[in-house]
């Protein structure tokens, strides 16, 4: 899943909730950079973590 996403997109850290919403920066070589809500920017290693997908941002992180 992490291979398919792309700048702009909106995901949400499975083991970090606290971090709020985030927003896809940039997501080359497996190396995921993600501006979180409440944590900033994060650089996310794509084979260790599975972000979630969001298509609502109003979802709540369900």
């Amino acid at each position: 899943m992490n291979s398919l996403l792309e700048p702009g997109m909106l995901v949400r850290h499975p083991q970090e909730p606290d971090w709020g919403l985030g927003q896809v920066q940039s997501n080359i070589g497996g190396r995921i950079t993600v501006n979180f809500e409440h944590r900033g920017k994060v650089v996310i290693d794509g084979r260790q973590v599975d972000l979630r997908l969001v298509f609502d941002a109003s979802d709540g992180g369900a």
